[in-house]
């Protein structure tokens, strides 16, 4: 290998990264189908008006979403001093949930049976963008 080469990938890989504020919550215990209910609300919505659907909304995926978009705005406004982010001027621009590990665990039934409880995780995501 060229001497180098690692350092000219990363530039490479650095020059076409996302700079859209953004925010992760890895190992949600929610499943995808329910988080995607509540993310379906909020995708390409003002960042006050998906503030307001969520607080309201009175599944348990938007409790998670809430907190979510809030760091969302927050990594907006203080980790990109250069674009000087406003929240009246944010919106949702993607918002997903991948899906994480299943823990399996054990439901005991009649007659020595047993049956399998899933409970699933999910990885979501929340990508803002300025109008």
């Amino acid at each position: 290998m060229a001497k180098g080469h690692r350092s000219k990938i990363k530039r490479e890989r650095n020059e076409v990264r996302d700079t859209r504020p953004s925010a992760k919550l890895s190992y949600a215990r929610v499943s995808v189908q329910k988080a995607c209910f509540v993310l379906d609300a909020i995708r390409g919505k003002s960042v006050n008006e998906a503030l307001a659907i969520v607080t309201y909304n009175p599944r348990y995926a938007s409790s998670l979403v809430k907190k979510l978009l809030e760091s969302a705005i927050a990594n907006a406004e203080n980790n990109y001093p250069e674009k000087n982010y406003k929240a009246e001027n944010l919106y949702v621009a993607e918002c997903f949930a991948n899906k994480g590990p299943t823990m399996k665990r054990i439901h005991p039934r009649a007659q020595g049976r047993a049956y399998r409880i899933e409970k699933r995780m999910s990885h979501i995501t929340i990508v803002l963008d300025e109008r």
